[in-house]
């Protein structure tokens, strides 16, 4: 398994359950394919550089994950589903 970053956005108009909601779920998808969940910082709400999907501010999460290439498949195909996803990026930390 390789170690990897994840930064996501989630929209500005959820309330502090949704939010954490939404975080929770994101680890599951990595923890319930077998891969480990390192680090996790909120950073909150940040205003965008441009908008979004109609968002002017996002909710910014940031993960470092040791993950098969599964989970990380995984995320990004929900993450391209989800309308509380407004934008994710996923790298593979060059440590």
């Amino acid at each position: 398994m390789k170690k990897y970053e994840v930064m996501y956005i989630l929209r500005s108009t959820l309330d502090a359950d949704a939010i954490k909601a939404e975080v929770e779920n994101t680890k599951n998808i990595f923890t319930s394919k077998g891969s480990n969940v390192l680090e996790t910082k909120e950073w909150g709400l940040r205003e965008l550089a441009y908008e979004i999907k109609g968002n002017k501010k996002g909710y910014y999460v940031w993960m470092s994950v040791e993950a098969s290439v599964e989970a990380v498949n995984e995320f990004n195909r929900l993450a391209n589903i989800s309308e509380n996803m407004i934008r994710s990026i996923v790298v593979v930390d060059g440590e």
